[in-house]
């Protein structure tokens, strides 16, 4: 991605939209400026979006649906220049203005679509309805109409509503269905298929000869063939093929080849539902990476990518971190922050998942007890969004 001033004048936020097989369809990111009343340059604001969302070979482009969070930054954006219009959240209260209507209109005309947010399309007058693809209501509130534009249901974090929502005719789910901390289970063990990739960890931290690791792998050739395929995926970046455990090890080293077994531990679930979660999870990490990208503490570097993949891990094994950190092998620093009983990682967290809940004021907060200016923050987002789509 090219530097864009832009970043550092507002705050960035985002979330999921979800299809109803739990895949991530579109991302949902929130724009603050800095200020309410603030103008934002939204030419400027849209180059960056490209950027960070570019076309395929076949000139696609992932879907955005743009939320800006005040009147005066939607409204430069209807009026931005440039080539990019992404699909632009619009609050039904707003549309009563014919001016801004007209700003619709034109939006729509040029390629942009939209998407009415807190109404019935309903209430509209009729000649409106068309304007609008889809329609953003509340849980509680959602049926999808006949013959009507789809629907996007926002969800509250759990995976009832989800579930409830589609039934209901969503298309799409907004947000991370990350439900509640797991309650301890007597008896419950890690699941089988988990135990090797724990054991591989383990061995890899403790810089055990490649023999013994790939004594670990024979026994389980499913976990040799996911482990070489995400060695091998666009997100590595690898200029040569991976062909063997012992080959990765050269390229990379058992720091680098820690980090991505965490990854697959945290995709190790077969629960769909559970798709999200490591959607969710894989983000953290890559945004804790970008953000501590110009240190010279590799050693930090590395468990807090670690710790932003393992945040989730309690979800997905359904599993409290007191149970699973005796089985799973962190480092101390990681082990603070998951129990959150403190230590330097911890604010990590606090600040992905004021960013995941877009909200501003905790954005602003814990961006601020990290020494985090908006510009390397937002910049790191969209360096960590754009990563995970190779990982996806």
């Amino acid at each position: 991605m090219q530097e864009h001033p832009i970043l550092g004048r507002l705050w960035l936020g985002y979330s999921p939209l979800l299809d109803r097989q739990r895949a991530l369809v579109a991302t949902r990111l929130t724009v603050y400026p800095m200020a309410p009343d603030m103008p934002v340059d939204a030419t400027a604001l849209l180059a960056a979006l490209a950027d960070a969302w570019p076309t395929d070979a076949a000139g696609a482009r992932q879907s955005l649906l743009l939320n800006a969070a005040s009147e005066p930054l939607l409204r430069a954006v209807l009026g931005g220049g440039g080539g990019y219009r992404p699909q632009l959240e619009v609050p039904a209260f707003l549309v009563a203005d014919p001016a801004l209507v007209e700003a619709l209109v034109t939006y729509k005309a040029a390629g942009g679509t939209l998407a009415l947010r807190g109404g019935p399309l309903a209430s509209l007058p009729a000649p409106l309805h068309g304007l609008f693809g889809q329609v953003i209501t509340d849980a509680a509130v959602a049926t999808r109409a006949t013959g009507g534009p789809s629907m996007i249901v926002v969800g509250d974090g759990t995976l009832a509503t989800l579930s409830a929502a589609f039934e209901r005719g969503a298309d799409t789910v907004l947000g991370w269905p990350f439900g509640d901390t797991p309650a301890p289970v007597r008896g419950r063990a890690m699941p089988p298929e988990v135990q090797a990739i724990v054991e591989l960890i383990d061995r890899v931290r403790r810089e055990e000869p490649v023999d013994r690791l790939e004594a670990v792998l024979k026994k389980d050739a499913t976990l040799a063939f996911r482990l070489l395929r995400l060695l091998n995926s666009a997100a590595f970046g690898l200029t040569v093929e991976v062909s063997s455990l012992r080959h990765a090890l050269m390229l990379l080293g058992y720091q680098r080849l820690g980090r991505w077994l965490a990854v697959l531990l945290a995709s190790a679930s077969k629960d769909p539902d559970m798709r999200p979660v490591m959607l969710a999870a894989v983000r953290r990490g890559l945004l804790f990476e970008e953000l501590l990208r110009s240190s010279e503490d590799a050693e930090m570097r590395g468990e807090l990518f670690i710790c932003g993949i393992f945040s989730l891990l309690d979800r997905m094994m359904q599993l409290p971190f007191e149970t699973l950190l005796k089985m799973v092998p962190v480092p101390a620093r990681v082990q603070e922050a998951l129990l959150g009983t403190g230590g330097p990682f911890l604010p990590y967290l606090d600040l992905a998942r004021a960013i995941e809940s877009e909200s501003l004021f905790d954005i602003r907060e814990t961006a601020e007890r990290l020494l985090v200016g908006p510009a390397e923050l937002n910049r790191a987002l969209l360096h960590a969004l754009v990563a995970a789509r190779e990982v996806d």
